[in-house]
Order: structure tokens, then sequence, then C-alpha cells
């Protein structure tokens, strides 16, 4: 079997998996949220920053990916929340299977926000669907504002972008508004929130977002089927 035909079989399998789990997060209200990024540009630390913010009450869990470590796992476990690790052991994205294996256990009112960090690659994750219901695209000022020209297929997919360590921006040749644009040339409907997860600058936009989308997803998952 050539190349081809194998990745579009694994896709055709992670698809028919994601679309369980998206029944069964709807099933249980939960919203789930896929965060991809580049490595290093901030994912681990915007989750931090967001759990350090949230009500202890909050029903909030995260599942982290990493190629090798639990680093990411044990700094954001300090919050309280539940937090697991996929290890993926060299594969440079998470899927779905991945995804249904790591929720075993969890009780099923557990949580009705879900955060799926991703691994750190903007190329890979973007094919493979989580079920989640929406990703969320991270940008640092210390890459290249043409990134989402690079990249268009996460910024295509993605429903928000977050531009993360708007306090090096004095001292970066970064220009926010250009990567801004050339996001919305790739995806004009593309939201965009701006903030420093070392300052807390723009964290009150960011967190008015998630409580939106978690309104909504709510109101959705209430809401009479017409007909």
């Amino acid at each position: 079997m050539d190349r081809v035909p194998l990745e579009q079989k694994v896709l055709s399998e992670n698809d028919r998996l994601a679309a369980a789990l998206r029944a069964r997060f709807a099933e249980r209200r939960v919203l789930c949220l896929n965060l991809i990024s580049s490595p290093g540009a901030g994912k681990t630390s915007l989750l931090e920053k967001t759990l350090e913010r949230l009500d202890p009450g909050e029903r909030v869990a995260v599942l982290t990916g990493d190629i090798q470590t639990d680093n990411d796992a044990r700094r954001l476990a300090r919050f309280g929340f539940p937090v697991r690790q996929i290890t993926t052991g060299g594969t440079c994205h998470l899927d779905a299977r991945m995804i249904e294996r790591s929720l075993t256990g969890w009780r099923p009112d557990a949580f009705d926000l879900l955060f799926i960090e991703n691994v750190g690659n903007l190329v890979c994750p973007t094919s493979y669907d989580l079920g989640e219901a929406a990703k969320v695209v991270v940008l640092s000022v210390t890459e290249g504002e043409d990134k989402p020209l690079k990249y268009p297929g996460i910024f295509h997919r993605s429903s928000l972008m977050v531009l993360n360590k708007i306090d090096l921006l004095p001292y970066v040749p970064f220009d926010p508004d250009a990567a801004e644009a050339n996001a919305r040339r790739v995806h004009p409907g593309l939201e965009a929130l701006r903030v420093s997860t070392l300052t807390g600058e723009g964290f009150d936009g960011w967190l008015a977002w998630l409580r939106a989308q978690r309104e909504r997803h709510a109101q959705a998952a209430t809401a009479p089927l017409a007909g």
C-alpha cells in the first residue's frame, strides 16, 4: 500500500473516533478546546495563568500532549484541576484515539470545560480532529508575523488566534497588526486576542472569550431540535 491511501485511511479512522468524541462531549455538555502552536509559543503558560484565575470550584480538566516528558502536566496539576499527560513517544501530534484512551476513568460529570494542549507543531496537529468544539492557535511575538501565511492550515481551521508575549513587543521587531491582518487573509472571520502570560495583560479578554464559548455551547446543547 502506498503512502497516500494509508494516510487517508488513518485520517478516516481518526475522523470516525473524533465524531464519537464530539457526540460524547455534546451529550455531557463539555466544551472541548484544542490549543495548537509552535514549540515555545506559550500554550502551557497560557493554561497556567488561566487555571490560576479560575475559581477552584470550576469543572475544568486538561489533557496535555508532549513527545517525551511530563513536565507540562506537573506544571498544570499544581492548580488542583484534573490533569493528564499524553506522551506521544515521538509522534508530532495528538489523535482522537489518544484522547479517547486518556479520558478513561474520569467521571462523566467531572468537568464541562476540557483543554487539550497539543504537541508543539503548526503542521501535524492541523489535520487531526480531536472532537473539539474549536481550535485555538497561539502565536507569540518572538515568531514572525508572516506565520499565518507560512502555515495557513491551522489559522484557517482555528476559531481564535491568541497573540502571546506582548510584553516583549518593545524589544522585538514584530508588528501585531500585520500578524492579525495576515491571519485574516487566511481566515477572514478569525477572532484575535493579545495577551501576556507574564504580566496578565489581555487576560480579561481571554477569560471573557472562554465564558462566552461556554455559554454558547451550553445553550446549543439544551436547544430543542428543529422540526
